[in-house]
């Protein structure tokens, strides 16, 4: 089992082309994002000027598509093996900026708890890639 302190929960879906540069922005985005309080509690202090703990749990039903039918459809989430390849990249880009950084178990049914100030819930996604012309 895995426990953090204060700091950010990431449930993290990787799409079958993600690779270094969404991990390199993702985890860029969320250790600078000004999210926590500053003393006029005021969201103004990232988690590398305030500290904390990261923990990252993959969540591949983040890419569900349930616009049609009743079942979901998780045909844009990466394949199992590509996923957890970004997903230990994406664990290690985090270490690299001296945090804490925690995980869940990849591929296993877990019981997530969440304790949230706020609650204050963000949504990051990597930007649309250019199509390149050729």
């Amino acid at each position: 089992m895995s426990r953090i302190g204060e700091g950010v929960l990431v449930l993290l879906g990787v799409g079958p082309d993600d690779g270094e540069d969404e991990i390199e922005y993702i985890a860029d985005r969320i250790v600078n994002l000004r999210i926590f309080p500053d003393e006029s509690n005021r969201m103004n202090l990232s988690l590398c000027e305030r500290g904390g703990d990261i923990m990252v749990v993959s969540q591949f039903t983040l890419l569900a598509d349930c616009r049609k039918g009743r079942r979901p459809s998780f045909s844009g989430a990466a394949s199992p093996d590509h996923a957890f390849e970004v997903y230990k990249r994406f664990l290690d880009k985090l270490k690299d900026y001296g945090l804490r950084v925690e995980c869940g178990e990849f591929g296993e049914e877990m019981i997530v708890s969440l304790s949230n100030w706020g609650p204050v819930t963000f949504v990051l996604d990597v930007p649309a890639r250019k199509a390149s012309s050729a």
